[in-house]
């Protein structure tokens, strides 16, 4: 089972792995940026949303980013020290971010977003439940859609909300499907036998013996009177 922790890299930490590598900027980036840009202070705040968002799938706010990372792609954009990765106005951060998507082709629009992690989750509720394997599932396909990464929270809720509805249904088709004399049988399911202490839920639950000739016999006795009791008629093997 996946833990939360185990979820494709949706943390600003995330970014500090690739000082080395993914941080590195490429000439044809290098162009880029100083094209879209007018001064040092710029061109280093737009290089390094460019690698963060490279390296995570969204926008981390410059603050958030390692120093090891911002000074990485300072040196290789050979700056002087001094040069902080910053904007002026919020504006201008927002223009910044626009350009990184224009650059890496990737779309930022809340619905669409949602649409691809919605239909992504409800078809792996099919077949998963934990929800960090749904949040995984959820960021590949908007990883494959070349959608950008909504916040973890958001994945987090969206997650919670989708598997709380789905598993209602299920749960409200299992509790259905049951005629009242199979309810009944269900019922007496759960007695036990003053002998043998034992109940029949219990005895549909005994793991096969070693392999001999008598023990192989009476697993399939066993088997054919779980057939015969229909429980698990129309349950998929």
């Amino acid at each position: 089972m996946t833990s939360i922790d185990r979820t494709a890299a949706i943390q600003a930490g995330g970014v500090h792995t690739g000082a080395g590598r993914g941080a590195h900027p490429t000439t044809d980036e290098f162009a880029w940026a100083r094209a879209k840009t007018q001064n040092d202070q710029h061109l280093l705040a737009l290089v390094v949303r460019l690698k963060a968002y490279q390296r995570l799938g969204y926008f981390p706010k410059l603050a958030d980013v390692p120093a090891a990372v911002v000074d990485h792609v300072r040196g290789a954009l050979q700056l002087p020290d001094g040069v902080v990765a910053e904007t002026d106005a919020d504006r201008t951060a927002k223009r910044y971010r626009q350009f990184v998507r224009e650059y890496v082709a990737v779309q930022y629009e809340a619905v669409t977003v949602r649409a691809v992690a919605e239909q992504a989750i409800r078809a792996a509720l099919q077949t998963k439940d934990n929800p960090a394997d749904l949040i995984n599932v959820a960021l590949e396909e908007l990883v494959r859609a070349r959608c950008e990464l909504p916040g973890y929270t958001t994945l987090d809720a969206m997650v919670a909300a989708i598997r709380a509805e789905v598993n209602s249904e299920f749960f409200a088709r299992v509790a259905a499907r049951p005629q009242r004399l199979e309810r009944v049988r269900l019922d007496r399911l759960l007695l036990v036998d003053p002998a043998t202490r034992r109940s029949d839920f219990d005895r549909t639950k005994d793991p096969a013996k070693a392999a001999t000739l008598s023990k192989f016999k009476r697993r399939l006795d066993h088997l054919q009177a779980l057939d015969a009791s229909a429980c698990l008629a129309g349950v998929r093997r």
